[in-house]
């Protein structure tokens, strides 16, 4: 079930939204400025971000621009303004589409659903471990303010364990899946990686540990916010 942040200081416009996207099924978080929204991002994990342009403290432009400098999600700008110019602003500050005001709630659906379709083909490549992003085709791993690489199979290694979080692997599949059939040495090469990778990440147990299941292998599992 996806996470939605609809951040906009109407009142009847969050409770019209908080209807028709709870109704598709969507779990609904509500900020009535951009500093509350800020805040909202720190504390749940969101899919998708519904921003107003015109709010107290920080505007949508300023939220929208704070988004996707630190997060991967989509972002929808909900405005009643017009102009080209200001649809222009919009883009230039990441918003991924732009619906002006009054809408139909039935389009609003639409554009979400087609942004999780794009935002699906474009991530395959992309494993999120809450405020970690692991990017398989750059070999880089982001916590949103910094990149951090590592050596192949260390990375590697990560990113098949992080890919299907809660599922154990034993340590000969790996082996087989990040070293290759015809890798020489033993199991416990992997165990090294392991220990490495725990003390890489020390700092990010918020966000997920490696499981160890003794004498099968590890899994990797995703704390909770």
């Amino acid at each position: 079930m996806k996470n939605l942040l609809i951040a906009d200081d109407d009142h009847h416009i969050r409770t019209l939204l908080r209807h028709v996207l709870t109704r598709e099924g969507y779990l609904v978080l509500e900020a009535a400025d951009g500093r509350e929204a800020i805040q909202k991002l720190k504390e749940a994990t969101v899919d998708l971000a519904i921003v107003d342009i015109m709010m107290p403290h920080v505007d949508g432009l300023q939220l929208c621009q704070y988004i996707r400098g630190t997060y991967d999600i989509p972002i929808i700008l909900l405005t009643a303004r017009q102009q080209l110019s200001d649809k222009e602003q919009g883009y230039l500050h990441g918003t991924d589409d732009y619906v002006t005001k009054p809408f139909e709630p039935e389009e609003l659906l639409y554009r979400i659903k087609a942004l999780f379709r794009r935002y699906s083909i474009a991530s395959d490549d992309k494993i999120r471990l809450n405020r970690l992003v692991i990017d398989r085709k750059n070999y880089e791993i982001s916590d949103g303010n910094d990149v951090l690489l590592l050596p192949v199979k260390e990375f590697e290694l990560l990113a098949q364990l992080a890919q299907y979080p809660g599922r154990l692997f034993s340590r000969s599949e790996l082996i087989e899946l990040v070293w290759g059939t015809d890798y020489e040495g033993d199991e416990r090469t992997v165990d090294v990686h392991i220990k490495r990778l725990r003390q890489r990440f020390i700092d990010y147990q918020d966000d997920f540990i490696i499981r160890t299941v003794r004498g099968i292998g590890y899994k990797v599992e995703m704390i909770s916010p």
